[in-house]
């Protein structure tokens, strides 16, 4: 076959499949179907949740004027029907978010008359909607769905899909995180992870230690009140996304001594920064001192009660034992206290401060190093980030624990612009630049054969470190990359008959999706010329 001939099928075909992330079911028919002013209603009981999402997918529906750049020399379709109405309904009116929580949905777009969205909770039915959203295109002076009639059969294939976003290293305006969370939820991600402070700032506001964000936030135009949180975590719920907070202990706690300077080891050891942390400025807590552990607790005590997710990370990655084993007090207490050393006090302050968090009912979650980098030895309730490499999702997973991979290697969206030391002419250390095809080729699940153990795979999470990032680059560090990481968290790597899908496969539909994000008000970044989208298949290599 002629290769024109194989891109006039593809551009043929490719709005069949247009919704991304790709569905687990996907039929469709011949027909097109007109979609005047769609209407959305709600058949029995609602939700508040449930009003929510059709008012925004209405408003998104009726407002959007989009064709695929597949498309675009299409021209206005003949339609066989009129869709009437989409009736929703839901089996339960429970708005719990969590990791239980089930997202699936069951969509049919006839021919003619009133569609179908069907789910067992809200959330089903905020999924199902963005899908809906995804199939309605321009037509002419109205609109229509192609390919009627349409059934759908959704579910996630990893019930934990997220974004780690650093709001301390650079600040990012109440504003722009809402914007991520609507960018998040036209890909059906649904776990924002705030790594919301670090050693360069405290944003955010503490009412059990006030001198946190007054000493610690850059400013007082840049910091998180309790109001800008709860309005961050609503937001997000609305459409499905559970809000993780990340207290980073003890390592990365510089900004605490700013405040707190007496807890402290290694506070802003200047030039040779690099023998006491990972990146300036040092600072850790000091473990020798109960009131390092008294100091965590009451930030646990606070912040467990402001974020209501059941699950709260407490960081514990990159800790430096030089900033201990050099520091005069605790050489001190080692001294007066035989048989401990640096390790053994760092067990004990994982024990403490895990042990009150479960006081608390939540869920631990903790960068790897907690437990593969020491000797603690946590429930195997705590949920294990991973990100060194492939071999953590294996080694946490045969431990009995349950994880999530950031792996840096595809997953860390700030690599690949150089360093970021003022006096280094080179790379950072995660370079290169991570492309959405090595996003997208990532397999979490890569070598693990025990099904028991492919269970505690929980999903994913890109992450966005913020040493060279803000908000005036966050949508295109972010998109269409995480958007790629979102379909194979969503979708599986695999379709129902087994087959891997590939990057080739799958450009034209992230072409729709990112030109779609486009009209929505986000700037995602361009994945090729504008002639490839138009003519898919085509900037393939031979």
């Amino acid at each position: 076959m002629k290769l024109s001939a194989v891109i006039g099928l593809l551009a043929a075909s490719q709005s069949a499949l247009a919704i991304w992330p790709i569905p687990r079911t996907f039929q469709q028919g011949s027909s097109n179907t007109q979609a005047v002013w769609v209407s959305i209603n709600v058949a029995g009981k609602s939700s508040p949740i449930v009003n929510s999402a059709i008012d925004r997918y209405k408003d998104i529906i009726n407002k959007e004027s989009f064709v695929a750049p597949a498309d675009y020399k299409r021209g206005t379709v003949k339609t066989s029907g009129i869709l009437s109405n989409l009736l929703v309904s839901i089996q339960s009116t429970d708005e719990t978010l969590g990791l239980a929580t089930d997202e699936s949905y069951t969509l049919d777009v006839p021919v003619n008359g009133q569609a179908t969205l069907k789910a067992k909770t809200p959330y089903g039915v905020v999924r199902g909607l963005e899908s809906f959203s995804q199939l309605v295109t321009a037509n002419g002076y109205t609109k229509a769905i192609l390919n009627t009639p349409v059934h759908i059969e959704d579910a996630p294939f990893y019930v934990h899909r997220g974004i780690s976003f650093d709001t301390a290293r650079n600040f990012y305006s109440v504003n722009s995180i809402l914007r991520t969370l609507d960018a998040m939820s036209y890909n059906k991600l649904n776990v924002f992870h705030w790594h919301i402070v670090d050693s360069h700032s405290w944003p955010v506001e503490s009412k059990t230690y006030p001198d946190l964000q007054g000493k610690g936030a850059y400013s007082t135009s840049m910091q998180y009140s309790y109001q800008d949180v709860q309005r961050v975590i609503q937001y997000a719920k609305e459409r499905g996304i559970r809000v993780i907070p990340e207290f980073d202990v003890p390592g990365h706690t510089y900004i605490v001594g700013l405040s707190k300077p007496e807890i402290m080891s290694c506070m802003n050891k200047q030039p040779n920064w690099d023998h006491f942390a990972a990146e300036p400025p040092s600072g850790q807590l000091n473990i020798a001192k109960p009131e390092s552990v008294e100091f965590t607790k009451n930030i646990i005590s606070e912040y467990t009660k402001l974020f209501t997710d059941n699950v709260f990370h407490l960081g514990g990655d990159e800790v430096n034992r030089n900033c201990w084993t050099e520091d005069p007090y605790v050489q001190q207490y080692l001294a007066a206290h035989p048989g401990q050393d640096v390790e053994s006090l760092l067990v004990d302050y994982y024990t403490k401060v895990h042990n009150y968090l479960e006081t608390t009912g939540k869920t631990a979650y903790t960068w790897e190093e907690t437990v593969f980098h020491s000797n603690y030895v946590p429930n195997n309730s705590t949920i294990l980030q991973v990100w060194i490499d492939q071999a953590s999702v294996q080694k946490a997973v045969a431990q009995g624990y349950r994880v999530v991979s950031s792996s840096y290697d595809s997953y860390y969206l700030d690599c690949g612009h150089g360093a970021w030391l003022s006096n280094f002419d080179g790379n950072s250390w995660c370079d290169p630049f991570k492309s959405w095809m090595h996003v997208y080729n990532y397999d979490v699940a890569a070598n693990i054969t025990d099904p028991a153990q492919k269970k505690l795979i929980l999903g994913t999470e890109v992450a966005l470190w913020s040493e060279q990032s803000d908000e005036t680059v966050v949508d295109s560090r972010l998109w269409p990359r995480a958007a790629a990481m979102a379909e194979t968290s969503w979708s599986g790597k695999a379709d129902a008959s087994g087959h891997v899908r590939t990057t080739g496969e799958v450009a034209s539909r992230l072409h729709e999706q990112r030109y779609r994000m486009l009209g929505r008000g986000i700037n995602a970044e361009p994945m090729q010329p504008l002639w490839c989208a138009r003519n898919p298949g085509a900037c393939n290599l031979p």
